[in-house]
């Protein structure tokens, strides 16, 4: 049986909502309804009593709930026994938002590989959607998102935060430039500007675009340091700097994992000047 089907269920049981489990799954609310249909259908049984706003387990349902569990927490235990076989190499799984994808995480990347040399690390580049997926089915150990988790599946490790400063070439003014847009997320202190020529996820592009045309963007303080200090580019005063926080998140299952903590400890470094 497909264990996505059985999480989605739990998930629906959990928010008596589909809407609500579809929001939390990162998945569209018909993908929930289908793939709950092709539970009922491998079972033989209907599932849940659907009135609007009121979705309440059948008998077979509240049957079914139990095992559910107890298979999902089997597959997680059996995952970390193989995970821990003394035979095997430390495997380690980590999904980053790709804001993160460049020189900030080369530090306490090395560092990590210093203090466990045993490690065998992996680390993706996903988008936000896509992390908290394979969070949920477990396919990553740890994720770095922008965002806190919206599910009770996935725990916060830890918490940590990066200065974005505005900067530009020269001494212009907001009004004389475009503006390059990173998509970091939503921040309360961010105001929009009037002409955006570029939208990206990438610190790469951002900063390329600032170094090679009329625009200007926020970008995270570490990583402007060599730039500000040969005068490449300079900090924008009329603007002011932003706190980007940022989090270490696995599944709750895993929250107290020793090798997570020691990751997450380490990774909560990246934001340091």
């Amino acid at each position: 049986m497909d264990t996505d089907l059985l999480k989605t269920f739990l998930e629906v049981q959990r928010t008596r909502h589909f809407g609500k489990a579809a929001e939390n799954l990162y998945l569209t609310q018909s993908a929930v309804s289908f793939r709950i249909r092709q539970l009922e259908q491998q079972l033989g049984v209907n599932l849940f009593i659907r009135h609007r706003n009121n979705i309440q387990l059948t008998a077979a349902g509240e049957r079914l709930l139990p095992h559910a569990q107890t298979m999902l927490a089997a597959l997680q235990k059996a995952r970390q026994d193989v995970a821990n076989s003394v035979n095997e190499p430390c495997y380690f799984q980590l999904g980053v938002a790709p804001l993160f994808v460049n020189s900030l995480l080369t530090a306490p990347l090395r560092a990590l590989q210093q203090r466990l040399p045993e490690l065998n690390l992996r680390i993706d580049s996903l988008s936000r959607e896509h992390l908290s997926q394979q969070l949920l089915s477990q396919q990553l150990d740890l994720a770095l998102l922008t965002e806190p988790a919206k599910t009770d599946e996935l725990y916060g490790v830890a918490q940590g935060q990066v200065t974005l400063l505005a900067v530009c070439q020269g001494s212009a003014v907001v009004d004389e430039l475009a503006y390059c847009h990173l998509d970091w997320g939503y921040h309360p202190g961010h105001q929009s500007a009037n002409r955006t020529t570029l939208r990206t996820n990438s610190c790469e592009l951002a900063l390329d675009a600032v170094l090679h045309q009329a625009v200007y963007s926020y970008l995270p303080a570490p990583l402007l340091q060599p730039y500000l200090s040969s005068k490449q580019l300079q900090p924008m005063p009329q603007l002011p700097s932003l706190v980007l926080p940022y989090y270490l998140v696995c599944h709750r299952e895993r929250r107290e994992d020793n090798l997570i903590k020691q990751i997450s400890q380490q990774l909560l470094t990246l934001g340091a000047e």
